[in-house]
């Protein structure tokens, strides 16, 4: 946990100190001339957070925040705004809720990215990268289904059921009749393990198996079911278990 009161120098010493940063080394600068890209995580934070606090410029603050984290942006991402206040003393809800706001844009727009050429979904990684981040930060399971064109193309995504920590309630006629209205020739299945864990249950075979057959009943196919847990998956093709 961060707390301001650790300051070793007075806020005059440290705003000094950025003061006299060379233009290279001030992020918006250094931005300015060399790109967005050549900004490291702490530098990103500090331009989205803007100012520090008493006794803590907005660079040490970011660098804080970060190494509390372990350096991983994608931990900071979980943290809800409440975690964010608790944590780390002095930090306001308009500077928490625009710096997880950033954060998500950048993983809608990673996952945007994908979508772009809308190309075939051919692979199970391709599926987890088109997907995972309706799954990120998630506490409580969630069931979506991808529907495919014949060529194998994305046609829509919807989320078909929400539970809680360990399970949720699947209805396969939402499935089916989904697939029906935008005339799916295929389909992948996908839900999360809020705990980790990336083995199947029996409950999670039993669901596959019983989407399978509806489908073929509909003249579809499920191709894939993929568990994703933090910054990983388990697919039932890639395993020869559909």
């Amino acid at each position: 946990m961060i707390n301001e009161d650790s300051a070793k120098s007075s806020p005059e010493v440290r705003e000094r100190l950025i003061k006299e940063m060379s233009s290279d080394e001030r992020p918006r600068e250094k931005a300015m001339r060399h790109g967005i890209k050549s900004l490291t995580d702490t530098e990103l934070m500090a331009i989205i957070f803007s100012t520090g606090l008493k006794g803590k410029s907005v660079i040490e603050l970011s660098r804080d925040i970060l190494s509390d984290n372990h350096n991983h942006l994608s931990m900071v991402a979980r943290l809800s705004v409440n975690e964010m206040l608790k944590r780390y003393k002095g930090i306001g809800p308009a500077k928490a809720i625009t710096l997880l706001a950033a954060l998500e844009l950048g993983s809608r727009s990673a996952a945007d990215a994908a979508r772009i050429d809308n190309p075939p979904v051919l692979s199970s990684d391709m599926a987890y990268k088109l997907m995972k981040h309706h799954f990120e930060r998630l506490d409580h399971e969630e069931f979506w289904v991808l529907l495919l064109s014949q060529s194998g193309r994305a046609i829509r995504e919807i989320k078909i059921g929400q539970g809680g920590v360990t399970g949720t309630a699947v209805d396969v006629k939402l499935i089916m009749r989904a697939a029906i209205e935008h005339l799916a020739s295929a389909m992948i299945v996908f839900h999360n393990h809020p705990s980790g864990t990336l083995r199947p249950s029996p409950q999670d075979d039993a669901i596959t198996r019983k989407i399978a057959e509806a489908a073929k009943l509909i003249d579809t196919r499920l191709n894939d079911h993929i568990i994703i847990t933090d910054g990983d998956y388990f697919s039932y093709n890639d395993q020869g278990r559909l």
